[in-house]
């Protein structure tokens, strides 16, 4: 790759990378995709060839209103849309979808073959069971019998600290249908963790468990429960879900099951607006309190069936498994598979590579997902096959590096797509990602998403090509949050739109291709600028995962670039490495990016989602105290922060300019 080093914008001149995938004729005639295209055709909408990806794209932004709709009708929602208009105060923030027409996401979700399997329940011990969709909505219906009758309404909020469980999809669908809000917590968090969350919602009712197995250890949470349930008064019930890992206390909640089982018939899901509140999401919380993010049913319903059944291909019946837990918002993309009338895979428990891959082999999963770590982890320990039917595996949270999706490419074979997504909570969905129009190419992730005008800006507010720049979205998206929880709308402009007024910013270093690819750079607000030189995060960790004696990797620019690496087994950062991470870096990124300091630790800090402390790190090393940099319930290994610290200030200063 050539890269300037005078200080002017980052720029690629490299060939075009061949594609490391294609769609034959017959998948591409066969997608959902190609379907919806032909469906517009019939209905005298969309762009001459519909088919081809980046003018159904281009289509879709400048046609906005009518894409939406034909979204809506394609999928044959109910109820049917009405002749009313499709957003009105079409600006950020502020623009309001479907005014006056109602849209629920349970009345979508449970509408399908009763017999039809909905939820596939495992945990580290195998397979725990089988719900169709008959099953399910008699469950979530006494559920919302239940609820209501503990004086649940709607508007109200229902939280819940759950695991990955079959009673956390129930206990949601029985919250939306009563248009109640439903929040979600991980009983991973500490007491203090869940407080600062939950607490801002103002809950009515508590659904929590008493354990969960994670690694094949038991983790009772009662006491970190009843601690943090003093700090939320306005709950006025709660209900505890029996795991079955430990014996049941004497002043324990009423238990789920006979909650259920002594609920007064079933409760319909009643009718809401499209813009009607559905969930409260949280950013994670490391440097602050945790923004309460508040989606709405329509914009939830839309936005995943296209996400999941247009660019994913997922149909009626297959199997959608995406690793995640109940902290993340891939948690409630995995649960969307029950709008396509597909079947969601629900694990709880620890990412052991060989369990997981087994798991996508043995219930003959179709599209697979999860972090760029865990596919890295799972080729490291020889676990990467292709299951019988599989179709896709998808990657998100943060970049998947170009070797890993290469070695990943040749476990799997052509048959496999490798399907890499970049979106956030903040939108519970994708800003780029697959299609089945287009070709893979490695190292990037295929094109813009359905309706999603996104750009990369420069500092002018320009859009750019082949060139790294801010990641921004210039129009409304239905997905984008209705609101901040308890924000007088002063927090949500200052998140989004300080930058470029009335375009969404989203904080994300990212290049789009000459051919319509993206490459994700890494957080613009931990950018690695080096005499003008800007450079994303990624860019390093893609050229370090190329040394075989390093296992981790985290970099940072104080004013001076520091690296932190892991190392495997019994390796030293002696002189010969040192030496080999100066070459690779000048040679790969630029003379100027060039560690000041490389410093060996214990550990790389991560939040609970998997992502990288980047932030908090470079605010230790210019002084911050741990307190003020992170919240430690937030972090998968806070003591990672303090060893960083102590080994960046024991280490001795070597100099590579």
């Amino acid at each position: 790759m050539n890269r300037p080093t005078d200080g002017s914008p980052t720029t690629w001149q490299e060939a075009t990378p061949s594609p490391a995938w294609s769609p034959t004729s017959k998948p591409v005639a066969g997608s959902q995709m190609h379907a919806f295209g032909a469906w517009l055709q019939e209905h005298g909408l969309g762009p001459d060839d519909p088919t081809e990806h980046h003018a159904l794209h281009a289509w879709s932004v400048e046609q906005r209103s009518l894409f939406w709709a034909a979204l809506w009708d394609f999928f044959a929602l109910h109820p049917e849309r009405t002749d009313g208009p499709v957003v009105v105060d079409d600006h950020m923030p502020g623009a309001r979808w479907f005014p006056g027409q109602q849209l629920g996401y349970p009345s979508v979700a449970l509408d399908h073959d009763p017999t039809a399997t909905a939820l596939i329940c495992c945990d580290e011990t195998g397979t725990t069971g089988l719900v169709s969709y008959g099953q399910l909505s008699a469950e979530v219906g006494q559920a919302a019998a239940a609820f209501a009758a503990l004086g649940v309404g709607p508007g109200d909020r229902v939280a819940a600290v759950l695991p990955n469980r079959r009673e956390a999809v129930v206990a949601f669908l029985a919250t939306a249908s009563l248009g109640a809000i439903w929040v979600l917590c991980s009983p991973e968090f500490g007491a203090a963790s869940i407080v600062s969350r939950l607490a801002q919602t103002e809950p009515v009712l508590l659904v929590t468990t008493d354990a969960y197995r994670y690694n094949g250890r038991v983790h009772d949470v009662r006491d970190k429960l009843a601690e943090a349930a003093t700090g939320l008064p306005t709950v006025l019930a709660a209900v505890e879900v029996r795991s079955g890992l430990v014996a049941t206390r004497p002043d324990a909640p009423p238990a789920w099951d006979t909650l259920l089982a002594g609920s007064a018939g079933t409760a319909p899901p009643v009718p809401v607006a499209f813009d009607h509140p559905l969930w409260i999401l949280f950013s994670s919380g490391t440097t602050g309190v945790p923004k309460a993010m508040v989606h709405g049913h329509g914009g939830i319903v839309l936005e995943h069936l296209k996400s999941l059944v247009l660019h994913n291909d997922l149909r009626p019946g297959q199997v959608l498994f995406w690793y995640t837990s109940t902290a993340w918002m891939m948690w409630n993309y995995q649960v969307g598979a029950l709008l396509a009338g597909a079947t969601a895979l629900l694990f709880d428990g620890a990412p052991a590579p060989e369990r997981l891959w087994s798991l996508v082999s043995e219930h003959s999963v179709n599209v697979f997902g999860a972090s760029p770590g865990f596919f890295q982890g799972s080729l490291d320990e020889g676990h990467v096959r292709p299951g019988p039917r599989l179709l896709t595996v998808g990657s998100t949270g943060s970049p998947l590096l170009e070797p890993t999706e290469r070695d990943m490419g040749l476990a799997l074979g052509d048959a496999v797509t490798i399907a890499s997504v970049s979106g956030g909570t903040d939108v519970c969905s994708a800003f780029v990602g697959p299609t089945p129009l287009l070709p893979v190419r490695r190292g990037q992730m295929q094109a813009r998403m359905l309706g999603v005008a996104c750009e990369a800006f420069d500092a002018a507010g320009t859009a750019v090509v082949d060139e790294i720049g801010e990641l921004v979205v210039t129009a409304a998206m239905p997905s984008m949050p209705l609101s901040f929880w308890g924000d007088d709308g002063t927090r949500l402009h200052e998140t989004y739109f300080s930058t470029y007024p009335g375009v969404w910013r989203h904080g994300d270093w990212i290049r789009f291709t000459p051919e319509g690819g993206a490459v994700i750079s890494g957080r613009s607000d931990a950018t690695l600028n080096r005499g003008g030189v800007r450079m994303g995060t990624s860019e390093f960790y893609r050229v370090l995962q190329g040394v075989p004696e390093i296992e981790d990797s985290l970099v940072v620019d104080t004013g001076e670039l520091v690296l932190f690496v892991v190392l495997r087994d019994d390796n030293d950062l002696d002189d010969d490495l040192r030496g080999r991470i100066r070459t690779l870096v000048r040679a790969d990124i630029s003379p100027r990016h060039v560690p000041d300091l490389v410093v060996v630790v214990p550990a790389i800090p991560y939040t609970l989602t998997g992502k990288k402390c980047e932030i908090p790190v470079k605010r230790l090393l210019q002084g911050d105290a741990v307190a003020d940099v992170a919240d430690p319930q937030s972090l998968r290994n806070a003591e990672a922060l303090t060893s960083i610290v102590e080994a960046a200030s024991a280490v001795t200063e070597w100099s590579t300019r």
